[in-house]
Formats: C-alpha cells, sequence, structure tokens
C-alpha cells in the first residue's frame, strides 16, 4: 500500500511547489517587455555606428535606476575623482587613463569623440581604463592551471623549465584516503530522503507524466523550470525568469527591470569599437539589460567577450552559439547567462577588448575557459550547453562568490567546473556556489566539480555517463554536500579525490567536511566521507536550496542544456 501510495503523494507535493513557484510569474508581478521592432531605433550619442540592425529599447523609468555602474559599486571609490581598480591597482583620473601596473608603460589614453558621451539610459558612468590583462602572470599557481605549459621554479625561485599540459595532470596527486572512516555506498546516512528506494525509474517518468498532464503539459519536476515554463506567454514576461533562480545564486537580477536589447548581428570584426546590434556591444553597455536575439545564430568571437553588471544574455527563442573566445564575467556582479552554446574555446591574445561606453581592456592572454568567472557575486548560468575549451569549461575564480550553476549541459572535455584560483588565493574562503539540476555527459574527464576552499551544494544532479578520473574533487578545506546526485560509474568507482596541490591542509584532509545526503550509487560507486558526520550545522553551512529525491534526476534533467523546445516555438 506505502509503495503505491508514494508516487501519488510526490505528485501531489510537485504540484504544490509548482503552484507556489509559479505565482511569481505572472503577468502582474512584472513590466511586460516586448522585443521592439526595428523602426523604434534610438539615435545614442555614445554609439559610433547606428545601423538598422540596431534594436536598443527602454522602459520609461530607467533613468531613475540605480544601476549606473559598469561593474560592482563596492569596487569603485565614489567620494572622490581618482578611483582604484582593484585587481590591476590603476588609478583614473578625469578624461585620460594612466596604467600604473609595474613594468607597463605609463602613458595616457585618450579616448575617440564618438565615446565623449553616453546614451540617455546611462547616467554619468565612472570611466574605466586601459590595463595590461591581469591574468598574465608568472606564478602558475595563479592562473588557475590554464594553458598548455606550466612553468617550474627551482629552489632559488628561478624559473628553470616547463612541462607540458598532459605532464602536468599526470602528476597530478591525490591523497591517500583508504583511512577514510565514512564511506557512501547505496541508501545507507542519515539525511536521506524518506521513502527515496520506493522509486525507480520507470516509475519517476510515470509519475512526471502524470504531473505535467495535471498542469497541462509543463510540469517537469525542476523547480527551475517550472517557475517560468508553464507560463505561455513567456516571451511577453522574458524576465520572470529572473524570478525563477535557487541555490547561492539566489539573488542574481541581471537585466531585471532595464531595456531589451535584440542582437541581430553575429559578427564580432572589432573587440574594441563593437558595432551595434552585436552582442558584444550589447555587454559593454552601462545599466542594466536584458538581452536577446532575433534569429538563431553562431557567433564567432575575436577576443574574450567581457561581461558588465546586471546583464541578461536570454538565448530562448533562438538557438545561440559562442565559439571562439573566452566568455569572461569580471569585477561584476548580478548576471544571468541562460540558454546559449559555449564551445570550441581558444586561448586569444593580445586583444583589445571594449567593456564598457568609455573603457578599453588589453588582454595579453587569455586562460581559453568556455566561461570564466572572476571576482564577482551573484552570477547565475542556466540551461547553457558547454564543451570543448582550452582549459576549462566554467571557472569561478579570485573571490567569486553567491554563484549557481544549473540545468547545464557538459560533454567531451578534460576539466569542466573550477572553483577556486590557486592553493595561494585565501579569498575565495568565502565562495559559495550551487551546482544543480545538471547533466554531466559523455567525454568527460574530472572536475564536476573541483573546489577549493569554500562551501559547495551538489545536487540533483546526472552523473550517469561517468567520470574517468573523479566527479567531485577538491583541496585546502572545501566544505562540500552532495545531495540526491545520481552516479552511475563507467570506468573509476569513487566519485571523490581529494588532491594534494601542495596548498594548505588545515590539518588534514580527514578534517575537511564532505557528506552525502540521499545520493543514488549504482554499479559500485561510492563517495568518501570525511570531517564531521553529517550533522545540523554542516548541513546548514552548506546547504543553499531543497534537493529532489535522487531517483527523479534523470527524468527531469532530460531537458538540460538550451530548450530546443522553447527555441523553435
Amino acid at each position: 500500500m506505502a509503495t503505491r501510495m508514494f508516487p501519488r503523494l510526490l505528485l501531489l507535493v510537485l504540484t504544490s511547489q509548482w503552484t507556489l513557484l509559479h505565482a511569481r510569474s505572472v503577468a502582474g508581478d512584472y513590466r511586460t517587455q516586448q522585443d521592439y521592432p526595428a523602426q523604434s531605433f534610438m539615435d545614442f550619442p555614445s554609439d559610433p555606428v547606428v545601423a538598422e540592425e540596431y534594436v536598443y529599447g527602454r522602459v520609461p523609468d530607467y533613468q531613475d535606476s540605480p544601476y549606473e555602474f559598469p561593474s560592482d559599486p563596492v569596487l569603485f571609490d565614489t567620494q572622490s575623482n581618482t578611483q582604484l581598480d582593484m585587481p590591476t591597482f590603476t588609478k583614473k583620473t578625469g578624461p585620460f587613463q594612466y596604467s600604473a601596473m609595474q613594468g607597463s608603460e605609463q602613458r595616457p589614453i585618450e579616448m575617440p569623440e564618438e565615446y565623449d558621451s553616453f546614451a540617455s539610459t546611462e547616467s554619468d558612468p565612472t570611466f574605466d581604463t586601459f590595463i595590461n590583462s591581469p591574468e598574465v602572470v608568472d606564478d602558475a599557481s595563479l592562473r588557475s592551471f590554464s594553458g598548455d605549459t606550466v612553468y617550474e621554479n627551482d629552489e632559488s625561485g628561478e624559473r628553470r623549465g616547463f612541462h607540458t599540459q598532459y605532464e602536468y595532470e599526470n602528476d597530478e596527486v591525490f591523497f591517500n584516503t583508504s583511512s577514510a572512516r565514512t564511506i557512501y555506498r547505496g541508501m545507507d546516512n542519515e539525511l536521506s530522503l524518506a521513502a527515496v528506494d520506493m522509486l525507480n525509474a520507470t516509475t519517476a517518468d510515470d509519475t512526471l507524466a502524470s504531473l505535467a498532464k495535471v498542469l497541462g503539459g509543463c510540469g517537469t519536476g525542476n523547480p527551475i523550470d517550472d517557475c517560468w515554463r508553464c507560463d505561455l506567454n513567456w516571451r511577453s514576461h522574458r524576465q520572470a525568469l529572473a524570478g525563477c533562480v535557487t541555490g547561492f545564486g539566489r539573488n542574481a537580477e541581471g537585466g531585471k527591470n532595464g531595456p531589451i536589447y535584440v542582437v541581430t548581428r553575429k559578427d564580432d570584426d572589432d573587440p574594441e569599437y563593437p558595432r551595434p546590434g552585436t552582442l558584444r556591444h550589447a555587454l559593454s553597455r552601462n545599466g542594466p539589460l536584458w538581452i536577446t536575439f532575433a534569429k538563431s545564430m553562431t557567433i564567432k568571437l575575436k577576443g574574450e567577450l567581457w561581461v558588465n553588471s546586471y546583464k541578461t544574455i536570454d538565448g530562448r527563442g533562438a538557438d545561440v552559439h559562442v565559439v571562439g573566445a573566452q566568455i569572461t564575467i569580471q569585477n561584476a556582479s548580478h548576471v544571468i547567462v541562460h540558454g546559449i552554446h559555449i564551445h570550441d574555446i581558444e586561448v586569444t591574445g593580445p586583444t583589445a577588448i571594449r567593456v564598457s561606453p568609455t573603457g578599453v581592456v588589453l588582454r595579453v592572454e587569455s586562460d581559453g575557459d568556455a566561461l570564466h568567472i572572476l571576482n564577482s557575486k551573484h552570477v547565475w548560468v542556466d540551461h547553457c550547453y558547454l564543451a570543448k575549451a582550452s582549459d576549462g569549461l566554467l571557472d569561478a575564480t579570485r573571490g567569486s562568490t553567491m554563484i549557481t550553476v544549473s540545468n547545464c549541459l557538459f560533454e567531451n572535455h578534460n576539466k569542466v567546473l573550477l572553483f577556486g584560483s590557486s592553493p595561494t588565493w585565501t579569498a575565495d574562503r568565502n565562495m559559495k556556489a550551487t551546482v544543480a539540476f545538471n547533466k554531466f555527459g559523455k567525454g568527460l574527464i574530472q572536475r564536476m566539480p573541483r573546489c577549493r576552499f569554500g562551501v559547495f551544494h551538489i545536487l540533483n544532479n546526472d552523473y550517469s555517463e561517468g567520470w574517468d578520473k573523479y566527479a567531485i574533487g577538491g583541496s585546502e578545506n572545501p566544505t562540500i554536500l552532495s545531495e540526491g546526485n545520481y552516479f552511475r560509474p563507467t570506468r573509476e568507482k569513487e566519485v571523490t579525490k581529494r588532491i594534494d596541490d601542495n596548498g594548505p591542509t588545515f590539518g588534514s584532509w580527514e578534517n575537511w567536511n564532505w557528506v552525502s545526503s540521499g545520493d543514488i550509487f549504482l554499479d559500485g560507486s561510492y563517495f568518501t566521507g570525511s570531517g564531521a558526520e553529517i550533522t545540523a550545522s554542516v548541513y546548514a553551512d552548506a546547504f543553499s536550496t531543497s534537493s529532489r529525491p535522487g531517483h527523479l534526476v534523470p527524468a527531469f534533467t532530460k531537458s538540460a542544456g538550451p530548450l530546443k523546445s522553447v527555441a523553435t516555438s
């Protein structure tokens, strides 16, 4: 009887959750947004070229928006004309910018005339600066292990040679955890969700199918998707998506309450002077923007693509691919990246790239990641496809925090997700990240994710395609709560690895709080726990959102990656 009743009870619970979440996305809660037609162009004096394809809409109260900074206001001294660019220590005064980075040539950079004024929606933004790339450093440990070569230093600290990336990866040292007191196998831990073992994959699919039927075909059991996909008029309420984020990145606003900017051009011919209507032009504007795409397109970047604060890249309704160069979210807050493909990414540089209407940054060399988040907070990456990059698929480093990565599809890559810069970058102790509802697909080796310092909630992800080295790894005493995930190995049975990268161990890896709750372990897979047993304090520290039963994971991660049905509807 209990076995027959549980699917009905689960159906009732999921229906209630959907009703509560969907209530956020009704039209009355948000301004109705629409794609502005071509005849609604606005000739802004800050734009060097105004093409017929350029579409830039406004909402009436945008001029009163408090969001007038090109990046996080915390990084700028707003009380004086002299400001400090935190990661580069560059002083900026007046209309000229001077690079104060050690070893660089100090010279004024005068902005072109067409960048002397701003759009009517941009109220007195602060000046940016022409700088050398902070990514190019001699200490390999500060480069997030990027690039194809890693330099070694002898005992005196002098550089004495290098080895290949392949050699470095095979030199990576794992702690011997054979003495671990806690091994999680099957459903044997204290925080397992009640009655999960009554379900199997077939029953889960049947239950979700019943839910979808009750809700008119849109119920999936995925709380993020059911928050907005059940709204048949989502195109008119695009910005309701910002209310659907969960986890540590729950406060990410993106371009909410800003204008709709429609990307109409796929070219990226001049990263320093991007043409209006391009994605680069949209992302270099000041203030909040909700960026959409007029049609399907493949954008081949000529250099790093810099993302400013209060921006949403919304790929729904089009099939959008970004290839060629890294997307970088740096010194920013409140960024949403949703529904795009990012793949075939190469190391680029040196490249001068536009970062604001008046700011240009010289990137000597990029890391070659698909997406890199540096010194940024309140970031949400959802329903994206990431594959084939020169370094990592998604890195979050250098003090970044309050991040959610959800509903993404990762494929065909070695190093997938990296949280934390290096053993010496202790600012990452404050990092908090949620990894939820993702599908880790075919051809993945390791780092799903790899965590340094910080606190991480990894829940309801599908690992049924297996992993080559490990799924979840870390160093420097991260707190990891693995909850409701679905593990099926294809080669290595152990889910976890503790990495010895010569950083601080805080006593021993045995002290690191790594716990499993409600995970599904198939075909002999297991999770090596450490630190405190599952306790209320550990759970509360790492908890970011409610987990669903692990057996449901394959059913509600079927739509991971950009949504094809939405793109073609």
